[in-house]
């Protein structure tokens, strides 16, 4: 299995941390400075931000390591591992700031408005440039109709993403109290960017754990490959098949292959078949297939064409 060629990546979320870096200061001083709680939080997202594209800039580093002795399979789950840490670190974020908004709705304060909204203008350019940055490294192959994407990269850029959405609710906001004086929109504010973020946080665990516990890769179907492989000359049941996400970008594959009982010696030329179709339509580039002239009995028969027997 080869390992990602993340030199590109890597240098994108290089960039984009610089970027991120920038903006946080300005945020955060600024949030400070005009008493903003939307904007405190905002600048709190851009924070974790940070974080986590680092994090999936130092799993990116890693997963690029060859296979060993002791990781046959690489480094790649760390990719899916910072994904995870940063679904929940967006979770704890948006509890944060429900309970900062909370506490301001109780007591409002007053907010410098001209200067929040000018200062949200900025951190909307900049989060818009890092997510346009993150998103031209975010697809790894294509396979026909099948478009595989790096959940790691995918998460990083859903925390920029999201920080974008907020600084417009944050300019939205400071129009607001500008015309109307309403100070309860600065918290009203930090609940909706909260909620946004915890729907982000919300798909981002979804995906990666469900590469955790080895479900079938988002958008392939069992009955549709058993299917494709089965539609090989020669071969007439499919079962024990097994497909799986070692990472977002590599598919693996087991199965169980019966083939007719008058099956030439060398089966090469049929392995290369199957795997050929698997690859082209499904984006699946590990295989391991074991053939059979007899069922062996293990696993559930996924298709069996009997009428070829």
């Amino acid at each position: 299995m080869q390992p990602h060629d993340s030199q590109t990546v890597e240098k994108r979320f290089i960039f984009s941390i610089s970027l991120t870096l920038v903006i946080l200061i300005v945020e955060a001083l600024g949030g400070l400075w005009t008493g903003s709680l939307a904007l405190l939080s905002d600048s709190a997202h851009v924070f974790m931000d940070i974080f986590a594209l680092g994090l999936s800039y130092l799993a990116i580093h890693l997963s690029a390591l060859p296979a060993d002795d002791r990781h046959t399979y690489g480094y790649h789950r760390l990719e899916v591992l910072a994904a995870l840490a940063n679904g929940l670190t967006l979770g704890v974020i948006s509890l944060g700031i429900f309970y900062e908004a909370y506490q301001r709705w109780l007591s409002p304060a007053p907010v410098k408005t001209l200067e929040m909204l000018l200062i949200a203008v900025l951190g909307l350019l900049v989060n818009v440039s890092v997510a346009l940055i993150l998103r031209g490294g975010s697809d790894l192959h294509r396979h026909q109709q099948v478009r595989s994407k790096d959940l790691n990269v995918e998460s990083a850029f859903l925390h920029v993403l999201t920080d974008a959405i907020a600084s417009i609710g944050v300019i939205a906001a400071a129009g607001i109290i500008w015309s109307t004086g309403w100070l309860w929109v600065d918290p009203l504010t930090s609940v909706l960017i909260g909620g946004l973020i915890m729907v982000s946080s919300g798909r981002v665990l979804r995906g990666s754990l469900h590469i955790l516990i080895e479900g079938v890769p988002e958008g392939l179907s069992l009955g549709k490959i058993s299917t494709t492989i089965s539609s090989v000359p020669g071969i007439c049941e499919v079962h024990d098949l097994h497909v799986w996400n070692i990472c977002s970008g590599h598919i693996a594959l087991s199965a169980h292959v019966v083939v007719e009982k008058d099956a030439p010696a060398d089966m090469g030329p049929t392995m290369a078949d199957v795997k050929q179709r698997l690859l082209s339509e499904y984006g699946i580039n590990h295989t391991t297939i074991q053939f059979e002239t007899v069922s062996c009995g293990q696993g559930q028969i996924a298709v069996s064409n009997n009428s070829s027997r």
